[in-house]
């Protein structure tokens, strides 16, 4: 177990990143999880646990805490009628069928082999953060199906191997479908809960002999406990500014800080 030197410095960076994470989640539809799992892989790292499933631990960790984020999010945008609840029910069964899928298989990989998926996918998502336009179109509307159903199977299956809530992928997405900004933020908050839910459950079911110390399967309490109360405290923050205000600037700048992370975790999958 790690001394209190080392322990109380982990603390407040839990503090400061629950706090950044309810921020990012109210403002870019987010529920975190794409800052939460390198923290988490950092933290653990610094306090001596590894083994093959740690980013097992990282990414259930992250699933529980969107679940709470993105019920906060959606209610909050909810409250200013931004979210499109006919998309919702349209998209839950594929989303739900795409995150169990995303857990049975994230079981089966390496921290390793994690890594890299987070690191690939990450480093698309910031580019296309950094450099994608705004009538930029794959439609006018909404897909149905069948191709509805496999956008969504797929963006879910992603997102619980990243260990994140779908609004990293989903809001792209949906603005390529000609969805305005804020109404797609708003939406994917509640993609957030129909694949963290399923995610969650399956994370918890699942036997992680090597998880660090009060672990529930892949979900280690300590850290869902520290980040939850900072995170419930700054998401209103951060979905008052996505109504108040052009989130392109932030936006590009949350890209070039995931591109750095997505580096760096490819920079340790690859064994530098």
């Amino acid at each position: 177990m790690p001394d209190l030197a080392t322990f109380l410095p982990m603390l407040v960076l839990l503090l400061v990143i629950g706090a950044f994470t309810g921020v990012i989640a109210g403002l870019l539809g987010v529920g975190g999880g794409i800052v939460l799992v390198p923290a988490f892989f950092y933290l653990f790292g610094r306090l001596g646990f590894g083994g093959d499933h740690l980013m097992q631990v990282c990414i259930g960790t992250s699933a529980a805490t969107i679940v709470v984020t993105s019920l906060r999010s959606v209610l909050l945008h909810n409250r200013r009628g931004a979210v499109d609840w006919q998309v919702l029910r349209d998209w839950a069964p594929f989303l739900v069928v795409g995150a169990v899928l995303g857990v049975l298989v994230a079981y089966q990989l390496h921290t390793t082999a994690l890594q890299a998926v987070f690191g690939v996918l990450a480093m698309i998502a910031g580019l296309y953060m950094a450099f994608g336009r705004s009538d930029w179109r794959l439609g006018s509307a909404m897909p149905v199906q069948p191709l509805r159903g496999v956008l969504a199977t797929v963006l879910s299956f992603f997102s619980t191997l990243m260990g994140i809530g779908g609004g990293t992928f989903g809001v792209p997405l949906m603005s390529l479908y000609a969805m305005p900004i804020h109404r797609a933020v708003a939406t994917a908050s509640g993609f957030g809960i129909l694949i963290s839910v399923p995610s969650l459950i399956g994370f918890l079911l699942l036997p992680v002999p090597d998880a660090p110390p009060l672990s529930l399967g892949a979900v280690n309490l300590p850290a869902f406990v520290v980040i939850i109360p900072m995170a419930l405290l700054t998401t209103p923050y951060g979905v008052r500014l996505a109504h108040s205000m052009d989130p392109k600037p932030l936006k590009r700048l949350f890209a070039v800080f995931i591109t750095l992370v997505a580096l760096n975790m490819l920079r340790k999958a690859a064994g530098w």
